[in-house]
């Protein structure tokens, strides 16, 4: 749980830096690595919840 929770500060932290950086080519690029790190915090939240995948050609 602890993972989720810093993938997720740390994401909304650099979109918010980024936000406020608007303009410049760098803002851009935090916001992208933030909301990269706030889909990786999803991914791992919604990971136990995932049907398992039948093998193809059984």
């Amino acid at each position: 749980m602890s993972l989720i929770a810093a993938f997720f500060a740390a994401g909304l932290l650099l979109v918010i830096v980024g936000f406020r950086m608007t303009g410049s080519l760098a803002g851009l690029g935090l916001m992208m690595l933030g909301v990269a790190f706030l889909l990786t915090a999803l991914s791992v939240y919604n990971k136990p919840f995932e049907t398992p995948r039948k093998k193809t050609g059984e």
